[in-house]
C-alpha cells in the first residue's frame, strides 16, 4: 500500500511562483513513475507534469517552461516547481504514482488570483 500526501498550496497572485510536494509511504517510490495532476471546477483531470523512475520528464504544453517536475528518492518525495503562475492554473492538485497500481494523494488547492 502506498499512500501519498501533498503539500504546498495556497493563494498566490499573479506571476507568482508555489513549490507542491508529495510525500510518499511504502518502499516502492524509487522504482514509481510519478506525476501531479490538476482538476479545475467543472473541468476534467489533467497531466500536469510526468517524471519515470529513471528521472525522464514530460509536461503539458500550458506549463512547459514555467513548472518543474523533480524527484528526491532520498526522502520519498516529489516536487512541482510552479513559477509565473497564471489564473488558468487554479485548480486543485494531485499527485500520482503507478507501479503495481495507481496511487493518488487527496489533492491539494492552488489559486491564482489576478
Amino acid at each position: 500500500q502506498v499512500q501519498l500526501v501533498e503539500s504546498g498550496g495556497g493563494l498566490v497572485q499573479v506571476g507568482g511562483s508555489l513549490r507542491l510536494s508529495c510525500a510518499a509511504s511504502g518502499s516502492i517510490f524509487s522504482i514509481s513513475d510519478m506525476g501531479w495532476y490538476r482538476q479545475a471546477p467543472g473541468k476534467q483531470r489533467e497531466l500536469v507534469a510526468f517524471i519515470t523512475m529513471t528521472q525522464g520528464t514530460a509536461y503539458a504544453d500550458s506549463v512547459k517552461g514555467r513548472f518543474t517536475i523533480s524527484r528526491d528518492n532520498s526522502k520519498n518525495t516529489l516536487y512541482l516547481q510552479m513559477n509565473s503562475l497564471k489564473p488558468e492554473d487554479t485548480a486543485v492538485y494531485y499527485c500520482h504514482g503507478h507501479r503495481y497500481g495507481d496511487y493518488w494523494g487527496q489533492g491539494t488547492q492552488v489559486t491564482v488570483s489576478s
